[in-house]
């Protein structure tokens, strides 16, 4: 076994976006992620094969979806986002690093 924490070891983001695979196999992807102030571009969508979960851990953002919902998210709000659903990040914190912890199953 091997401890860790998820808050330790950030990466020296001033703006960006830094994605660390935590563990994966044939079914499942946990990965973490640092955003600051990065937000995807106008065409970008994310159109996934598979199910993402997704909670805000620190920071804040937002993530719009195709049909133009945009849902905003602060510390300790989750969402499950389907497979096929196009979304993207529409506003990260930019005056912090936003982590985020994401399953895609």
């Amino acid at each position: 076994m091997n401890e860790k924490n998820i808050f330790t070891d950030l990466p020296p983001l001033e703006q960006g976006e830094f994605f660390e695979p935590l563990l994966k196999n044939k079914t499942i992807t946990i990965e973490r992620i640092i955003s600051v102030g990065k937000v995807s571009e106008e065409t970008n969508w994310y159109d996934q094969e598979n199910n993402e979960w997704v909670i805000i851990l620190k920071g804040q953002a937002k993530l719009s979806f195709e049909h133009q919902l945009t849902i905003c998210l602060k510390e300790g709000d989750y969402i499950n986002i389907p497979a096929r659903l196009k979304h993207k990040v529409s506003w990260i914190d930019p005056t912090v690093q936003t982590v985020w912890l994401a399953i895609h199953y």
